[in-house]
């Protein structure tokens, strides 16, 4: 449970920290980290498309780089996006200038792609307020009061751990039937590690369903 949901005291880490919205309000948020990814956002996307929903994509900066016509298409379907680094970096693991400078050029590496092709009201749409999640969930205390004067910084309620070669696709989704509860900022991942392994596409479907069937709505951040 204490990767599935954080406790209190792993929240009061970064307190002023997005960790869930609402309680009162009976709404789900999905996000999904690591993308574009062109084996699986898309499918993502054309998911989402479906059940009309939309999400947050936390992206890395290289991947950003290696397929830009990914990245558009997650803009163009009208989703917020968030920054994840430029190298999937674990704050802990390095030093504050060379993280927060990594940071830096991913927010540059998506401001530049969007110029070259979206609609700048869709633009306008995905990219603000700005919005940041540290790879793995670690950032320094001195990082941290560095980036949250720059961004709203979102960690998340719930982590489907889709990623996991531990994990089976119905446990998975068995995470989520478990913790989702209202306000959940719910952790996907669009990422060839939750693709391979079966876990994205078999959880994220039946996990939608569940909610829906549950009553949920699904907010943007």
């Amino acid at each position: 449970m204490f990767i599935e949901q954080p406790p209190d005291i792993a929240r009061k880490l970064y307190p002023s920290a997005l960790w869930r919205m609402d309680p009162t309000e009976k709404k789900v948020y999905l996000t999904f980290d690591d993308g574009p990814i062109p084996e699986v956002t898309p499918w993502v996307l054309d998911l989402l498309d479906r059940y009309g929903i939309k999400a947050t994509f936390f992206l890395v900066g290289d991947n950003i780089r290696k397929h830009p016509d990914v990245f558009k298409q997650v803009v163009e379907h009208g989703h917020r996006i968030g920054n994840h680094t430029f190298n999937h970096l674990r704050g802990f693991e390095h030093a504050s200038y060379p993280y927060l400078d990594n940071v830096k050029r991913a927010h540059e590496f998506m401001i530049a792609t969007c110029e070259e092709g979206p609609d700048d009201a869709l633009v306008e749409q995905a990219l603000f307020p700005l919005l940041f999640r540290p790879p793995h969930g670690h950032m320094t205390w001195g990082q941290y009061m560095v980036l949250r004067k720059h961004y709203r910084i979102v960690m998340w309620d719930l982590v489907t751990r889709d990623y996991s070669k531990k994990l089976r696709p119905p446990q998975v989704l068995a995470n989520v039937m478990r913790y989702a509860r209202n306000g959940s900022i719910i952790t996907f991942h669009d990422s060839l590690k939750s693709w391979n392994n079966g876990n994205l596409q078999y959880a994220l479907p039946r996990a939608i369903e569940f909610l829906k069937e549950e009553g949920y709505g699904f907010g943007v951040l």
